[in-house]
């Protein structure tokens, strides 16, 4: 393990000082874009751009807003070997007569947007180049997770995931799975089928964890949910076993079949992903789908806790200096953003944060202690409702109006695409701890809305302009 370590900072230090070289020339921040599947990735990321090149009212991302970046644009992107992020692809969708959502992150990818600013020190206006490349790196949330598989063995993973599915309510969810795994011996001679078997079912239990109802976050590993260009290949065709922590399979058995394909996951997929992206970040943003875990319950609030941490655990964290830009590049800014915002009416935004905030207490008070800055913002990127008020028995409520998608279901009325509603969506508690005791499951009201139309060339949003400045601001003086 100490030969590996040293190997490791080898290969995080050339990384560093590549991309020192190239940015004495051309001065990059790299931005992580990431999040859980159906966090608004894909939408955040098309947002941030529409707005910064069509001049989007920002009044909180002060460069902006005070007229300083004068140019936006999007250029190729440096890395050869990762696809561009399909931005105007997504924005067609977004803005066509029968707009839809875009597809969601399913790979990683990359897109540069370079801002062309005024300096606004001395010393900037006469040394600095007014040029900033935001390399946007986008990838899905659940390889994130993955990453703490690199200090784990096999058979502490396999103990670790099978103890934990036999807690409700992922136990009922691994009913069949467990029925097959009662069934393999792991010193047993090894059988693709029962492997595949294996995968296929543990795999399957992993979707059920994720499904609305149960909304659970921390699923390894992330790439049986989201595979990527790996889909069907055996490194993704291994499970956990049942076996004694200090047992050695033999050779040719189950165990070792899967042993070894476990192995290979980790030197093969989730230490390159590290490596060639992960560890060469600047600033991050993590989405997070607060509202579903909050409606599912207090054992996926738990989960969404324990993921959060085992996510900030895994970041390179600490202020930058010119030693960290020789050895790499550490992450000094994490933004964590609860999405879907616009499915609450305003009155509840402060809350949405506030809770967010006490989920990642914990966890970012270690991060903060490195040198990294947190913050946290309900987020809208694009705003797919209006704030509105209902008159209900000599009451009045306040509500959100929106163009619910077609098929959505509430109350017993199924919505035709078109129309518009109004919507009581239901409060948040003011004591955020509140809304981590159960109180909350199953009373919040969602329905998804289509995307809204172009106002004055622009989408509307909710914080976009203050997710922003905290991320990127300081660069700009």
């Amino acid at each position: 393990m100490r030969f590996q370590n040293v190997i490791d900072a080898s290969r995080i230090a050339a990384g560093g000082i590549k991309d020192l070289a190239t940015g004495l020339v051309n001065p990059a921040l790299r931005l992580g874009v990431t999040g859980l599947s159906r966090s608004g990735k894909t939408v955040f990321i098309t947002a941030l751009v529409h707005a910064l090149t069509k001049g989007t009212r920002l009044p909180v991302f002060e460069a902006y807003a005070q007229g300083r970046i004068t140019r936006a644009y999007l250029e190729p992107q440096p890395d050869d070997d990762l696809p561009r992020f399909a931005y105007e692809d997504h924005l067609a969708r977004l803005t066509a007569d029968d707009r839809s959502w875009p597809e969601g992150t399913r790979r990683i990818s990359q897109l540069r947007l370079t801002l062309e600013y005024e300096p606004h020190g001395l010393i900037a206006r006469n040394f600095g180049s007014g040029k900033l490349h935001i390399d946007i790196v986008d990838y899905p949330g659940e390889w994130l997770l993955d990453l703490p598989l690199m200090n784990l063995s096999y058979r502490q993973w396999s103990e670790a995931t099978i103890s934990a599915s036999r807690i409700e309510p992922r136990a009922t969810l691994a009913k069949a799975w467990h029925a097959h795994l009662a069934k393999l011996e792991a010193s047993g001679r090894a059988d693709e089928l029962n492997a595949v078997k294996a995968a296929e079912l543990f795999t399957a239990y992993l979707a059920k964890c994720r499904e609305d109802d149960a909304a659970l976050s921390s699923l390894l590993p992330g790439r049986f949910l989201m595979p990527g260009d790996f889909a069907g290949s055996p490194l993704l065709t291994f499970a956990p076993l049942i076996a004694k922590t200090d047992e050695e399979f033999p050779k040719g058995s189950l165990g070792d079949l899967m042993e070894r394909r476990y192995d290979s996951y980790v030197s093969k997929i989730v230490r390159p992903f590290f490596f060639s992206h992960f560890a060469r970040l600047d600033r991050q943003i993590v989405l997070v789908d607060t509202l579903s875990a909050l409606n599912a319950g207090p054992a996926a609030v738990q989960d969404l806790k324990n993921a959060l941490t085992q996510v900030l655990a895994c970041f390179r964290l600490g202020a930058n200096s010119i030693f960290s830009n020789i050895l790499g590049r550490r992450i000094d800014r994490i933004l964590f953003a609860a999405t879907k915002a616009d499915l609450l009416h305003q009155t509840s935004h402060d809350r949405l944060e506030n809770i967010l905030r006490l989920i990642i207490e914990d966890a970012s008070a270690k991060a903060e202690f490195s040198g990294a800055t947190i913050d946290v913002a309900a987020l809208a990127a694009i705003r797919a409702t209006r704030e509105a008020k209902v008159k209900q028995k000599g009451e009045e409520l306040p509500c959100i109006a929106g163009i619910p998608q077609k098929g959505e279901k509430i109350a017993g009325t199924t919505f035709d695409g078109e129309s518009e509603v109004a919507i009581f969506p239901g409060d948040l508690p003011a004591n955020s701890l509140d809304a981590l005791d159960g109180t909350l499951q199953g009373k919040l009201k969602f329905v998804r809305f289509r995307p809204p139309p172009l106002k004055d060339g622009a989408f509307p949003h909710i914080r976009l302009d203050r997710s922003l400045e905290f991320l990127l601001g300081d660069r700009f003086a």
